[in-house]
């Protein structure tokens, strides 16, 4: 949502945005920890080009809730357009 907000405001708007978030948790001592996540994110976003809109996806991936919340896991980000 972030993504699509952020594109629309910079006069971009988003056609269409998949995103998959692949969690990885281990064991860690007597318990379970989230260890890293991997987003992999298609969109459709006419009048953009690849390195804006992987430009646009890294910013959000830095400064979004989510993002914040989990700032202590690593998150690798996959973010190509889809025409």
């Amino acid at each position: 949502m972030a993504l699509s907000a952020g594109l629309e405001q910079a006069g971009t708007p988003v056609t269409k945005v998949e995103t998959r978030a692949a969690v990885t948790i281990e064991k860690q001592g007597a318990g379970f920890a989230i260890t890293s996540i991997k987003l992999v994110v298609r969109a459709t976003v006419p009048g953009l080009d690849a390195a804006k809109f992987k430009a646009a996806a890294e910013k959000t991936k830095e400064t979004c809730p989510v993002s914040q919340a989990l700032k202590a896991v690593p998150i690798e980000l996959d973010a190509q357009l889809v025409t």
